[in-house]
Formats: C-alpha cells, sequence, structure tokens
C-alpha cells in the first residue's frame, strides 16, 4: 500500500503494523491522527472496513487490529444536529 490513498492518507494504519513491540495505548493515538487526516468526502464509517480487509492478514493479536475492530463497533451512527430539535429541552431563561 501507497502512502496518499483515500482510507489512509498518510499510510499511519499500514506503517503502524510495521512496528514492533507497539502497545494499544500507540496505536490509539495512531487511530486519532488517522481519523482527524481522513479527507472530508471519507468517511470512518466508509475507510475501517476497507483498512481492516487490506491487514487481515496481519496478526489478529496486533494492537491496530483490536483499536480498528473497537472503532467499528462502536462507530456512532450520523444524526442531523442542530435546528430546533438540536436545542429542544435546553433551558433558554
Amino acid at each position: 500500500m501507497r502512502k496518499g490513498d483515500a482510507a489512509d492518507p498518510k499510510g499511519l494504519i499500514a506503517e503502524s503494523f510495521e512496528i514492533e513491540g507497539i502497545t494499544l495505548a500507540d496505536c490509539r493515538t495512531i487511530f486519532l491522527d488517522w481519523a482527524l487526516s481522513l479527507p472530508g468526502d471519507m468517511t470512518t464509517e466508509t475507510a475501517l472496513p476497507r483498512l481492516l480487509s487490506r491487514h487481515q492478514g496481519k496478526p489478529s493479536d496486533h494492537p491496530m487490529q483490536q483499536v480498528l475492530r473497537e472503532a467499528l463497533a462502536e462507530a456512532p451512527r450520523r444524526r442531523r444536529r442542530g435546528g430546533w430539535s438540536g436545542r429542544r429541552g435546553d433551558a433558554t431563561d
């Protein structure tokens, strides 16, 4: 995988699999950097399955595999934010 593809723009996820002795905390930090570097037209909901598929041949006990699986399981549902329904129930007095 070369750097610059839409699912892993900086190649951070791919590089994490090459780091010997990487910890779960390191992988979470890398994941956060990865998530912040996604282009505007790529969502985590789209990128995560691609990354898991791409790296499925890597050891299943690698900490980045765990981080990616957790992120996919906990992906937030998209919902409308703002407007009247976003403020409903807030005290404005």
